[in-house]
């Protein structure tokens, strides 16, 4: 390539750059690259490659701001380790985070989906329509099909609303579920316990077992928030 055809390129994407810093600072949610292109008029790779050098260059900078890709598109936020600030900024004073019951019952939509209400309501052992309702009405859940079989029940999955409040890009980057299932021995130390057994020393030197184990939140529950408290 020429020097006149490196400078024209190196103006180009210069360009281009200074326009997608000027689109994502207005976007509302994540804009998807393909889009992004098509409004530049360039080839969604150059899009991709940009934004990533952009990322790349604030981090190198410190900037208290990220450009990250969630929910399939681009878009600006506050950097992780300013939680703090922003939160104090903007929660002062509120307690706005979900109740168990909605945590749970989202983190089975997330892993489960597609699931109807039925099989979150028989696998946390108690009725969910309230719950699944306020996270509907919230943004966290939607109808995606119907299940073909008898009664044709309403299947449900995650939002976009979702993976940005979780920081993914899509579903499949939710961590295993296998990280957080405990080992045979303490299953086994579990299950002796609530049978009664007095005295039971948990495998690895843990402490002794003397009341059971009502149940265990799924990891996902712990990083998500809300604009309010849900109820049970």
């Amino acid at each position: 390539m020429s020097e006149q055809g490196e400078v024209d390129e190196a103006d180009r994407d210069a360009a281009v750059r200074r326009a997608l810093e000027a689109m994502l600072m207005v976007a509302l949610e994540p804009v998807q690259p393909n889009l992004l292109a098509q409004l530049l008029e360039v080839p969604t790779g150059d899009v991709e490659r940009i934004c990533d050098a952009l990322a790349a260059a604030y981090e190198s900078d410190g900037r208290g701001f990220a450009l990250v890709r969630v929910a399939g598109g681009y878009r600006y936020q506050s950097h992780p380790d300013q939680a703090g600030w922003v939160e104090r900024f903007l929660l002062e004073g509120q307690n706005s985070r979900l109740t168990s019951a909605a945590l749970e019952t989202l983190a089975i939509v997330a892993y489960k989906q597609p699931v109807s209400r039925a099989q979150v309501s028989a696998i946390r052992g108690v009725d969910v329509d309230g719950v699944m309702r306020t996270l509907q009405h919230r943004g966290y859940i939607t109808e995606l099909s119907r299940d073909p079989g008898p009664g044709n029940a309403v299947l449900f999955g995650t939002t976009s609303f979702f993976l940005e409040r979780m920081g993914l890009d899509s579903v499949h980057e939710l961590p295993p579920l296998g990280e957080f299932v405990p080992g045979a021995e303490v299953v086994e130390a579990l299950e002796r316990g609530l049978r009664g057994t007095p005295d039971l020393e948990v495998p690895g030197g843990g402490e002794s077992i003397e009341e059971p184990v009502a149940e265990v939140e799924p990891s996902v529950a712990g990083v998500l928030d809300a604009d309010g408290p849900l109820e049970a």
